[in-house]
Order: C-alpha cells, then structure tokens, then sequence
C-alpha cells in the first residue's frame, strides 16, 4: 500500500514538472540508446565478420612464409623461396591435404587505353584458386592449366566496372596493361563481400596464371598458400603433416594458420571493439545521469515546505529518501525503455543500410534496464539523502 502511494506521488512529481522531466527524460534516452546502438552495432560486425569468414568453410589452412631472422638470434640470412613444384607435390605427400592453392602479388602500374586503373592489382594464382576461395564467375572463364605462360588475365567486379566506365565494350577481350605487359581479359568474377579468411580484395584484382606472374611480376616470390583439407580429415592431422612435409623440404621455415585460430582472435578483437564502443556511448549516459540529478535537486529546493510537513507528521528520514529515490528511478526506468527502443532502431538502421544481418541482442537489452535502473539509483541518491537530512523546522519556515 505505501509502495503504490509512493509511486503514484512520484508520477505526480514528475508530471507536474513536465518540462523539467521530458529534458531529463532526453538526456536519459540519447544516453542509453547510444549505449545500446553501440554495443548492438558492435556484436551484429562481429557476427557479420564471422558469418563471411565461416562461408568459406572452417577446412581451410593458411601456410605462409616466415620472414623472420635465423632461429637462435644468429646472423640471419636471406630465407629460401617456396618453388612450385614443391607446392604441387602437396596432396600427394599430405594425405589429409585434398588441393592446394598458392597465390603471388604482382605490383606495377595497370593502365586500360592509356589511361591508369587506381583500384586494381594483380595477382598470380592458379585453377584451383577459384574454387577454395568460393569465388564465381560472371562471364567468361577462369585460368586454367592449360593457361601456362599466357598473356590472359580473369579480372573482379570492381575492375570490370571500372573498364566499362573507360568505354571496353565487350569486356571480354580487353586488353589491360600490367607493368609492361599486355593482358588479354578472357573473364570476369562475380562480386563477393570482403573479409574471411581472403587475406585480399576479390573484387579490385587482375588474376594471372601463377606461371605467368613468376615470370612479369617484378620480384615475384611465391609466399602463400591456401590448403582445404580433405573430407574426413581433421584440420590438426592435416597441420601436423603440412609441418612434417616443409620440414622435410629444408626449405623456407612457414607459418600454418588454422580458422580455429583466426577465429578466436577475430572474436578477442571484435569484444574489444565492442567495449570501446560501449565505452564512448557510455559518455553521453553520464551527462544523462547528471541530468536526472539536476532534476531531483530543483525537486528538493521546490519542496522543501512539503518535505517539513511530512517530516512533521512523523514520516522517517528513510521515507522521504525512499520517495525521491523513486522519483529517480521511474525517470530513468521510462527514460530507459525509450532508450532501448531507440537503440535498437538506431542498430536496425545501421545493419539494414549496410546490408548487414540484423541481431536483437537481449544482452543489450538487459543493459539497458540494468543501466538505467542504477543511473537512477546512483544519481538519484544525493538528492534523495538532502532531501532526508532537511531539518522539518527550517522546511517549514522556507516559502
């Protein structure tokens, strides 16, 4: 019963303020829904990043050349090069090794009729590239091995874009200037959003037969390959053999990676992303909460005079500190269930604009009632303790 008198008290209090309330009000709402917005936006990248990631299958393994000084701290040298040859014995040696994929970035000018492309680069790869990388042709055909030593090239989306705006009509058939060579376009990707594990922009590339990048590429070195790893087989037997094979080689030391490994540290780093965020919108929640606290000292200051008449009525000093710490709350609960609506809106337009998934997170939501609950609480207890301590004598006499 007091409980109910309060809260029907302190939605009067607050109602006949109205204008006081509804800029707290929006203070509060800017502050939680910012909050919201942010940590949303932050789990929907972050599921977006690993849902791109994971369409390219979780079997693929990354082996790299290392880089770096002479094991031991000794004088380093200059490491081996990856040979082609040793790449294509792969499978074979490695049972758990179903195809392998190596790749070469080429540098050098790229210019169409004399004029320069800015956003295309080539690269060296081989048939199987298309497939391992889930990448799909739009028109033409891909390299394939019969494609050795030729002056063809297969192009993305974005160069292709790019050359019907210089006025290639047809595409196929182009001819593209790399460095100091002419390439002949025999074929055009399809668009493919970036990220996963292509260490690369699909759509801005120019792709040469591996054979023909070693041989144009200035200082072309072959340094990566992509394997996927055999139906059946686990993705730590195919990583063990791959080690066994190169250690064999006495060759270049690599670096396998594995998607459990790139996994894990997208998610540590895309958390720590989230937190910043969170961070930065949790700014404009505390100039929210001093917002209510503005709000509930004015209160106190107007009724004092009604604060002296309670207190002289025999109510406690924790009655009265109850009653605005109600007052608090309520403003900071209703200006909460705004917040979370226009959060989660505010994430909704985000995701949908950026063609992105949406996610409702319920942990955002819980955020933010438990956030605004405690703004309330935290912010509301200094005017509700001032409002306690107020001799009734003095209350009564101020006007």
């Amino acid at each position: 019963m007091i409980v109910s008198a309060n809260l029907q008290e302190a939605a009067r209090s607050l109602l006949s303020a109205k204008q006081r309330t509804i800029l707290a009000l929006i203070g509060i709402v800017i502050g939680i829904g910012s909050v919201i917005a942010m940590v949303s936006v932050g789990r929907i990248v972050q599921d977006e990043a690993l849902r791109q990631f994971k369409e390219m299958g979780t079997d693929i393994l990354t082996i790299e050349k290392d880089f770096g000084g002479s094991p031991g701290g000794g004088p380093s040298k200059a490491p081996a090069s990856l040979k082609l040859a040793d790449v294509a014995a792969i499978p074979p040696a490695c049972p758990a090794v179903a195809v392998v994929a190596p790749s070469v970035r080429g540098s050098g000018e790229i210019s169409f009729a004399g004029k320069r492309l800015e956003r295309a680069a080539p690269m060296a790869v081989t048939a199987s590239f298309l497939d391992i990388n889930k990448l799909t042709i739009r028109e033409g055909r891909f390299l394939s091995d019969l494609d050795q030593q030729s002056q063809y090239c297969v192009i993305g989306s974005e160069v292709a874009d790019e050359l019907t705006k210089l006025g290639a009509r047809p595409l196929l058939g182009s001819r593209i200037r790399v460095g100091t060579h002419l390439l002949t376009v025999i074929g055009v990707t399809s668009e493919v959003p970036t990220g996963g594990m292509r260490r690369f922009e699909p759509n801005e590339m120019i792709y040469v037969h591996i054979t023909t990048g070693l041989r144009i590429f200035a200082n072309a070195e072959l340094s990566t390959i992509m394997a996927r790893v055999r139906p059946g087989a686990t993705n730590d037997l195919a990583r063990e053999q791959l080690a066994a094979y190169f250690s064999r080689l006495k060759g270049p030391q690599v670096r396998i990676t594995s998607p459990e490994e790139i996994i894990a540290q997208m998610e540590k780093q895309m958390q720590m992303f989230t937190l910043l965020l969170g961070a930065i919108g949790s700014i404009s929640l505390i100039v929210g909460g001093v917002g209510v606290m503005n709000v509930m000292l004015v209160s106190v200051t107007e009724r004092r005079r009604e604060i002296g008449i309670r207190r002289a009525l025999g109510a406690k000093r924790g009655d009265i500190r109850g009653q605005f710490l109600i007052e608090s709350v309520i403003l900071s609960l209703v200006g909460g269930l705004f917040g979370i609506v226009v959060g989660v809106g505010a994430s909704w337009l985000i995701a949908h604009f950026a063609q992105w998934q949406f996610s409702l997170s319920l942990g955002a939501i819980l955020l933010g009632v438990g956030v605004s609950s405690g703004v309330g609480i935290f912010f509301g207890f200094y005017p509700a303790r001032q409002a306690a301590l107020l001799d009734p004598i003095v209350a009564l006499k101020s006007d």
